[in-house]
């Protein structure tokens, strides 16, 4: 049997060492636990870590919309199917500069600009570094996602003063080739480690509901844990139901309380990294993600739009912190 407390013993700790070794009847075990031990035991990690009534606020923008050559089986963007969404060129400077004004205004202090690129052209990414400067110069942190990166073109956002650098490994290692087939875990692995070494914080988490098992799940938890350094930001998105895809043949809604128990096992073997509530919160009632801000997260986007899907108004996010006595910058 798996010691428990000895989990617990060396990790609510704030200046423990963070593992890198975890195994699978490890994690099994911390999922398993009663509902109230697991709820304990995150709530005890997650105030050694973080401020407990706060949670950080990032805006998304999708500069470069649809036409995107990989067949990732969930994706509005992808060109392989008939999603009905139209394909956009790549947005102005200015015009993202704008938005991201209108985000730090709305209390984002965060701004993600997304491209549905397999990877990026260098003189794209030109384009793409003057968006991050200036979107910088805002006072905002940065984060981009374009898709695989080369170790230069990696320093080339570094040098640009790129904060984050998102790219999901979306799934367990056993469920990928189910999802994907155009691009390997180990593609995406060997990008994190080409953002890692040019000096970017890392954002990457994955998406459940796609019709995988609770132990592809925690595979994907492992694996995030497992890499040489965790995470800065763990996004959980709930899958998005998007005619035309092939997901929608085994999409699956995850039980409340599953979300409430992944989320807590994240902050238990993540200790020190944000943990985001991402796409799918529009599915998600009041009472799940107060749960779930005490399971450990700590993160949501704000706005009416992630990327191609909705998210919960504004006003109604500000208000559910408010009754959960939750600062941000959303006042």
């Amino acid at each position: 049997m798996v010691d428990v407390v000895e989990i617990e013993r060396t990790d609510r700790s704030s200046s423990a060492p963070l593992r890198k070794n975890w195994e699978r009847a490890e994690a099994e075990a911390l999922y398993n636990l009663p509902f109230a031990d697991l709820m304990f035991q995150a709530q005890g990690i997650h105030r050694a870590n973080f401020n407990p009534n706060h949670v950080e606020t990032a805006s998304l923008l999708s500069i470069k919309t649809g036409g995107c050559p990989e067949d990732c089986g969930y994706c509005s963007q992808s060109a392989h199917y008939d999603t009905g969404l139209k394909a956009t060129r790549l947005m102005p400077r200015d015009e993202v500069v704008a938005v991201a004004q209108r985000a730090k205004d709305a209390g984002a202090t965060r701004f993600c600009m997304a491209a549905a690129w397999r990877t990026p052209k260098d003189r794209d990414l030109d384009q793409v570094c003057d968006m991050v400067s200036a979107v910088k110069g805002l006072g905002m942190e940065t984060c981009v996602t374009l898709g695989m990166l080369t170790p230069k073109q990696a320093e080339r956002l570094s040098d640009a003063g790129l904060d984050f650098y998102n790219h999901n490994v979306d799934t367990s290692p056993e469920h990928y080739d189910k999802i994907i087939t155009t691009r390997t875990l180990q593609d995406r692995i060997d990008t994190l480690a080409h953002v890692r070494d040019a000096g970017i914080k890392v954002c990457c988490g994955g998406i459940i509901g796609m019709g995988e098992q609770v132990e592809d799940r925690l595979g994907m938890l492992m694996l995030l844990a497992n890499l040489p350094s965790h995470p800065e930001s763990v996004p959980i998105n709930l899958w998005n139901e998007v005619k035309g895809v092939p997901v929608n043949d085994t999409a699956e809604r995850p039980d409340p309380i599953a979300l409430v128990r992944l989320v807590a096992t994240a902050r238990i073997m993540m200790p020190k990294s944000v943990v985001r509530l991402s796409a799918g919160r529009q599915y998600m009632t009041d009472e799940l993600q107060a749960m779930c801000f005490l399971a450990g997260a700590n993160s949501i986007f704000i706005g009416d739009v992630l990327l191609t899907t909705k998210n919960p108004q504004r006003d109604r996010d500000a208000d559910l912190l408010d009754r959960l006595g939750i600062t941000s910058r959303l006042a």
